[in-house]
């Protein structure tokens, strides 16, 4: 019997329609279109709109799209795991509400948080039920609506971040297809750099907290640039060593979309040509857990079965990690 693997069998994605540009970011902020281009790499972000929409509708939409592309019967999923930094309600959990919504009635579910890493790691975490052998369909989704907790009067961060979200179906395969290896990692002294100061246990919403603007994104940009720039290319470069994988081994880089900068030096690290790097930056800026499974919806078409993927991402706490997978299926 050969040996079981987790391997990823079907995509799907969701961004919102309303498209805030740099343009219009220059009638919010004292910023330009120059400025966050050639810092960042992004153009514009999607924004979620829709009043009382949260987290979960994204989640929704990116499942129904992967339902329905994989004539996928959501009675025969197993469990769901929706990885977000931007949950709809505290204790309650978006996953049990987004299974009952896709009509997924035998699977069980919960959110993982770990920042900008959530989807990495909830890739891990899919693919170890998987190979248990007693799940057979884990549905991962990332997915932020980061809008809701960004401050648009904070230039600093209102240019960087998006909302979206994106899907993938983890099957078990016994061809050595799937995921081959992961090098995960966190520092808790990133917990100072990029942070919610205000709303969780330590300090609880008051008038004050709303009154100092406390339940909004922080982060020391230059703090978070460095450790992002070294942790993020360091993992990918680990995770090509440790499998003897050379640059022309490598099929397709898929690096978090945090900043283009961070992703040029991340495949500089791994002597990588620009021609394998996946980027989308430009259209939807950072959407945090849901960076990865859009880089794969959008260039699914590209990818071919046996591909060599290396995907690789960083963020707050902080969480940083590399994954290796080969991709299974031709679209």
């Amino acid at each position: 019997m050969n040996k079981l693997s987790a391997a990823i069998t079907a995509v799907g994605a969701y961004v919102p329609d309303f498209i805030l540009t740099n343009k219009l970011l220059e009638e919010m902020v004292d910023t330009n279109d120059e400025w966050i281009t050639s810092r960042t790499g992004i153009k514009e972000r999607r924004i979620l709109k829709k009043e009382g929409a949260g987290t979960s509708y994204m989640a929704i939409k990116a499942a129904e799209e992967l339902i329905q592309k994989s004539n996928l019967d959501p009675t025969e999923i197993d469990m769901i795991i929706v990885a977000t930094a931007t949950p709809d309600l505290q204790v309650s959990c978006t996953a049990a509400y987004v299974a009952s919504e896709i009509g997924a009635t035998n699977a069980f579910g919960y959110d993982l948080q770990a920042a900008c890493s959530s989807f990495l790691y909830g890739m891990s975490t899919a693919s170890s039920y998987i190979v248990s052998g007693r799940y057979k369909k884990v549905l991962l989704i990332g997915a932020d609506k980061m809008s809701s907790i960004i401050d648009y009067t904070d230039r600093t961060t209102c240019i960087i971040f998006g909302d979206g979200a994106g899907a993938a179906l983890f099957e078990p395969n016994e061809e050595g297809l799937g995921l081959q290896d992961e090098y995960l990692r966190s520092d808790g002294v990133g917990r100072n750099f990029l942070k919610i100061d205000a709303g969780g246990s330590q300090l609880p919403a008051s008038l004050e907290t709303v009154k100092n603007r406390q339940h909004f994104v922080f982060q020391d940009g230059k703090s978070v640039f460095k450790f992002a720039v070294s942790n993020m290319a360091d993992a990918a470069a680990k995770i090509m060593e440790r499998n003897n994988l050379t640059d022309n081994d490598v099929s397709w880089l898929l690096p978090h979309q945090a900043n283009m900068r961070i992703i040029n030096a991340t495949a500089s690290r791994m002597g990588l040509d620009e021609s394998k790097v996946l980027v989308n930056i430009e259209k939807y800026g950072n959407t945090t857990s849901a960076t990865l499974p859009l880089l794969m919806a959008d260039f699914e078409k590209r990818f071919k079965k046996g591909d060599n993927l290396v995907f690789a991402a960083f963020g707050g706490g902080f969480t940083w990690g590399s994954i290796y997978l080969k991709w299974a299926y031709n679209s």
